[in-house]
């Protein structure tokens, strides 16, 4: 009798854990449309949408809206095609994919798993300099803001980045301790929330300016105009590094797969991702139309390239502080959420490599006070110090806002965005060569390749121009 109930408890238990457990064995997803669409707006709308004036000022009232619109509608057919990949090779029963890797290695293989991983992992690399450099200009933008109002618009007020820079790095060191993605949700729900603090105050203060007495702003249907101050070949380049900008403001690939890995078995994944892709990307246009025009409208062809910290508002100053220390805190979440796959990605490759090193296989159990256990681990400690001093020390050489955004999204939009999403359908789909769905997608592929391309030209011609005049580590 007393075996008969054990057994029935031992069967119960293990019915409960299988209900908690999904078809690969791991704990059972909770998330739907809702939640992937909430997380696909808050891996895009990001301190891009504070550029997006100065980039519809460069292309003008016609290409500006149409070009938004046109890597709206690419990201958005794209992640359907990311989104039919996540299980292979059915799209509702297949074995799942976990990373953008996992899904181009059940897709195609090759050599081909090899240059997504550089493409994402240089991507994510140049993200977490781009923002150390942005968190940096925003906390300075601070400072200025401060003296303006103190000593008046026309004051030298002229602080140092380098320090901030320093201090934001220190934060991250610290902050990099945090063992993995998972124990970020509270730091990225912050950083969502400032996200979209400052974006809303940037959006407000555009409102004000341009409904406002005195407002003689100058626009153009072709943007900024060749003349005294611009001349046809600088219209060229900025307009080139301007695609770029917009291209980096969609990118959201490198982490629609993890997104996807977050949702229940039913619906299918691919179906609830299409939808919340949907809903995220046109959240997002809509957001960015209206930052963009708005802000254009606002500052017309002068409007500066990030119009919170390029000082295209001074007044009221306390809230141009605080959007700025908003900018900030969101970028030092942002920064953990992309450099935490850098970090898994190497301390697994060496945990492999090295399985018998104490140095980065102990973890040291450590009570902290209010947290409860923290496992301290020597080689996180100073591989992860190691990585953000360096990202800090290239961010320091190079602070150009603009140019470097230009070229991230024209260095990554192309192939994470556009190549491989095509290339895996084509191969799942079995689509012959030269039938008309296979040219209509070589020819996409092609002409955001040529795109890409000319705006990665531009954003590495602004850079060159910056370095002619800038004095590497000068503090005033």
């Amino acid at each position: 009798m007393a075996s008969t109930t054990t057994a029935s408890s031992l069967q119960i238990n293990n019915d409960l854990a299988q209900k908690n457990l999904d078809d690969d064995g791991r704990e059972k997803r909770t998330g739907t449309w809702v939640t992937a669409s909430a997380h696909i707006i808050t891996a895009v709308i990001g301190s891009g949408v504070l550029s997006l004036a100065w980039a519809i000022a460069q292309l003008g009232w016609i290409a500006g809206p149409a070009v938004l619109m046109t890597f709206s509608c690419i990201t958005y057919f794209t992640s359907t095609l990311l989104a039919d990949a996540y299980r292979a090779p059915d799209p509702v029963s297949g074995k799942r994919n976990y990373t953008y890797m996992d899904v181009v290695r059940a897709s195609l293989g090759g050599r081909k798993v090899q240059l997504c991983g550089i493409a994402q992992y240089v991507n994510l690399v140049g993200i977490t300099i781009g923002y150390t450099i942005t968190a940096s200009i925003s906390i300075v933008a601070v400072k200025k803001s401060n003296c303006f109002h103190d000593h008046g618009h026309g004051a030298d007020c002229k602080p140092s980045n380098y320090p901030y820079m320093i201090l934001f790095a220190v934060i991250e060191i610290l902050l990099s301790q945090i063992p993995n993605f998972h124990k970020l949700s509270w730091l990225s729900i912050l950083a969502a929330v400032m996200s979209f603090a400052y974006s809303l105050i940037g959006l407000g203060l555009s409102i004000a300016k341009a409904v406002g007495d005195g407002h003689d702003a100058k626009t153009a249907l072709t943007g900024a105009e060749v003349g005294p101050l611009l001349s046809g070949s600088e219209k060229v380049w900025k307009t080139f590094q301007a695609v770029g900008d917009i291209a980096f403001a969609y990118a959201y690939s490198t982490v629609l797969i993890e997104i996807q890995d977050t949702l229940k078995s039913y619906p299918p994944e691919n179906k609830m991702m299409k939808r919340a892709s949907l809903i995220g990307v046109s959240t997002t246009t809509l957001f960015y139309m209206l930052c963009g025009l708005i802000g254009y409208a606002a500052f017309g062809n002068d409007a500066p390239g990030n119009f919170l910290t390029g000082f295209g508002f001074y007044e009221p100053f306390w809230l141009i502080d605080f959007a700025n220390i908003c900018i900030a805190i969101h970028l030092i979440g942002a920064y953990q959420v992309f450099c935490q796959p850098i970090f898994g990605f190497v301390e697994k490759k060496c945990r492999e490599k090295w399985p018998e090193s104490k140095f980065i296989m102990t973890d040291h159990t450590i009570n902290v006070p209010f947290c409860g256990e923290y496992y301290f681990n020597m080689f996180r400690l100073v591989w992860r110090t190691t990585y953000v001093t360096i990202t800090t020390l290239i961010a320091m050489i190079f602070p150009f806002f603009n140019s470097f955004l230009g070229l991230i999204g024209a260095g990554s939009f192309y192939p994470l965005t556009v190549y491989f999403p095509i290339e895996m359908y084509i191969a799942r789909a079995k689509i012959p060569k030269f039938s008309f769905t296979w040219v209509s997608l070589k020819i996409l592929s092609w002409t955001c390749l040529v795109v890409s391309l000319v705006a990665a030209i531009g954003s590495v011609q602004g850079l060159v121009t910056d370095l002619k005049k800038y004095q590497p580590f000068k503090t005033e």
